[in-house]
């Protein structure tokens, strides 16, 4: 645009700034993602310093944290612990009976077959001696980096609210997730990238898509800011086209004046000032957002290490080195989401009709990658301050999931008994915690349930629980409700 006209049409948009609503300049803009935040970058004095968290509730944590930030591999639609982490040769032995109980075992689908044996074999991992399958051959040689829970428990066989209370606490949406706490509690150690990313399965969202990484009652800035598995990490983060500089600058400060005006007028509102907030974190990661995605400069044996050079494996390790690499920039929380929506296929890890097939597919996806983001943190010095979290809403029953007097190929949902594990800094590795019976239906040695994982988590992180908490509708809320106890006998 001529010199000439390009100053008119900024004294004109200047002029009738007065006659045109916030709504009405947002149509007329279409500047894209950056926000208000051009006029910040060219004022601001001096950055602040990597060390010192931003957005942070708390001014200091509660006692010496052990770690400073969390990768979490959530798996969606319940890993069978009997497949995976929790040998019981019980089922070897009784395979193809009837499970002997005096109460007649509560299904999600009400089909109780007959008892089936494990379908990965097992056996003893690392100097720790780890019982562990063949399902996860790579995850297995890290046995004597893992803390293993075997005795958790849900409120739930229903994947979407047990999938809710295991990042929430709560069974039902409108609650903060985890990562979300920790935005609130904690902040962010740099000022150009979320404190919280997510990145969601290539093949799609999981149930109830974005609530799954929601800030709930929390300041709208703490939600979860979902990174792209293809294509563009974050969508409409540039404008679709190119714009002056003069202009840019121009509309900002118009924009910011519309914005503190709307402010002004309807009084504190959450939703306006993260849109605000996030727009001025939007420019900042037109910077640096292109810099942390870019994975050329990872060497061919790092990539390799993650499991790239496997087609299946490619996008899940692709996003276990990004969010190696969010960590190192200062990002606290990273979630990774291994299984997409539920349906036909089936495209998570919800084995109804055949858990070997089912498993072997997910896994072949995740195994290297997790394994190697374990190697990775470790090499680099990072998993000691680093408390990386694998876990799934539920696990599988010990009978399958067909006629009475069959022994079927797949397995109902079990909310009664299942596996997670834990490692990184502050934890005693190559550990077993609690247990399930003799068939694995049950955790009946040291039960946890997911306010006490909450609460361990936290603490991890130099958080009291009972103590990360936000006035909400009359009720101090917090992320363990008023439940939650502290696993000491997991801490080193």
């Amino acid at each position: 645009m001529p010199e000439k006209k390009q100053q008119h049409f900024e004294t004109a948009f200047a002029s009738n700034a007065e006659k045109m609503s916030r709504r009405d300049f947002f149509s007329w803009a279409q500047t894209g993602l950056a926000g208000t935040a051009l006029m910040d970058l060219l004022l601001k004095p001096k950055p602040l310093r990597a060390a010192e968290p931003v957005n942070a509730s708390l001014t200091t944590t509660h006692f010496p944290p052990r770690v400073k930030r969390v990768i979490h591999v959530c798996l969606i639609g319940g890993l069978s612990h009997l497949d995976s982490f929790d040998y019981k040769p019980t089922l070897k032995k009784l395979h193809g009976k009837v499970m002997p109980t005096d109460k007649k075992p509560e299904t999600f689908f009400g089909k109780i077959g007959l008892l089936r044996k494990n379908d990965f074999e097992f056996q003893q991992r690392g100097q720790s001696g780890l019982w562990m399958s063949e399902l996860f051959p790579h995850i297995a040689n890290q046995a004597d980096e893992l803390t293993l829970i075997r005795s958790m428990k849900a409120d739930s066989a229903n994947h979407t609210p047990a999938t809710f209370q295991e990042n929430t606490g709560f069974r039902l949406n409108g609650f903060p997730v985890l990562g979300a706490w920790l935005s609130y509690g904690l902040g962010c150690e740099t000022d150009e990238l979320p404190s919280f990313v997510v990145m969601p399965d290539v093949r799609g969202y999981p149930a109830a898509g974005t609530i799954n990484w929601s800030n709930g009652f929390l300041p709208a800035l703490h939600q979860g800011v979902p990174f792209q598995s293809q294509g563009p990490a974050i969508r409409d983060l540039f404008p679709g086209r190119e714009i002056s500089k003069s202009t840019e600058v121009a509309s900002r400060q118009l924009l910011n004046q519309f914005n503190q005006g709307h402010l002004e007028r309807s009084g504190v509102n959450s939703d306006l000032v993260a849109r605000i907030r996030s727009h001025e974190l939007a420019a900042k990661m037109q910077l640096a957002v292109p810099k942390v995605t870019d994975l050329s400069g990872e060497t061919a044996a790092t990539k390799a290490l993650y499991g790239m050079e496997r087609e299946e494996a490619a996008p899940f390790g692709r996003n276990c080195l990004l969010a190696r690499r969010l960590l190192e920039q200062g990002v606290r929380f990273v979630q990774l989401f291994s299984g997409g929506p539920f349906g036909s296929p089936r495209i998570n890890w919800d084995g109804h009709e055949d858990v070997k097939r089912n498993h072997l597919r997910e896994a072949a996806r995740i195994d290297q990658p997790v394994a190697g983001l374990l190697k990775d943190l470790r090499q680099r010095g990072m998993l000691d301050d680093t408390l990386v979290l694998f876990s799934t809403e539920f696990g599988r029953t010990p009978f399958t999931q067909s006629a009475s007097n069959t022994v079927g190929t797949g397995r109902d949902h079990n909310m009664n008994g299942f596996s997670v594990w834990m490692a990184g800094g502050g934890l005693k590795h190559g550990l077993s915690y609690g247990a399930t019976d003799e068939f694995g239906w049950k955790s009946v040695e040291k039960p946890v349930a997911w306010h006490d994982y909450h609460a361990t988590v936290l603490h991890f992180l130099g958080i009291d629980h009972t103590r990360l908490t936000y006035y909400h509708n009359g009720i101090e809320r917090r992320l363990t409700n008023v439940h939650g106890e502290v696993i000491h006998d997991l801490l080193a």
